[in-house]
């Protein structure tokens, strides 16, 4: 176990970062301090993997390919970003190169001139409905039932990859829009731009499942 004493709380709750000294005997090479930078985010790395793929086998080989890329590059951290955010962007960069190799996005759609959810009462599209509150800016694993996770679950897999991982990040991952942003190596417009196209496709996906 890590002392907590080694631990910096995360401003958006969730994997807390491991402190500076931790970091810097594993850039100098400390094979100990390397392995508990490990074991204290891999079920991050896994879940995050896991959350864009649905797939335990692709998670775990990301998971594997992550580590071996911070393994590799740690020396090239420049401590300017939390050090989760910059191990988030490794995750969303090895998912994305994944994409080009197993076509992971064989089945999505173009969401880049979507179509506005029909003006149902308590449906306008600039206002989430009574299901999706959470979408507003926390997590949704724990504020929803089975049957839409489900139904939310296979609709994100539709959503073209770079959507895909800026929703996730955003709203399941309770990242800030600005982290989101440089996670993702894109403006805070473009991020936000994104966000909303991929929240508007969400609810048009689940809007039977809403209005009943």
């Amino acid at each position: 176990m890590i002392a907590e004493s080694h631990l910096k709380r995360s401003e958006t709750g969730g994997t807390p970062d491991l402190s500076g000294d931790i970091l810097d005997r594993a850039i100098k090479g400390d094979h100990e301090a390397f392995t508990r930078i490990v074991r204290h985010y891999e079920q991050m790395v896994y879940n995050f993997s896991f959350k864009v793929c649905r797939d335990r086998a692709y998670a775990e080989e990301t998971l594997q390919d992550t580590f071996v890329n911070v393994f590799k590059k740690l020396n090239q951290f420049d401590k300017r970003s939390k050090f989760s955010t910059w191990l988030y962007s490794i995750v969303a960069n090895n998912c994305l190169m994944k994409r080009r190799r197993r076509k992971l996005e064989e089945d999505s759609v173009s969401i880049d001139e979507p179509e506005m959810p029909h003006n149902h009462e308590g449906n306008h599209p600039d206002s989430m409905g009574s299901h999706l509150q959470a979408w507003q800016g926390t997590p949704l694993d724990e504020s929803m039932n089975k049957e839409l996770r489900t139904l939310l679950d296979e609709a994100i897999q539709k959503l073209p990859l770079d959507y895909r991982l800026v929703f996730i990040l955003r709203d399941l991952e309770g990242r800030s829009v600005e982290e989101t942003a440089k996670v993702m190596k894109l403006s805070l417009a473009a991020t936000k731009s994104r966000l909303r196209r991929a929240r508007v496709f969400l609810r048009e996906q689940l809007d039977g499942y809403m209005s009943e």
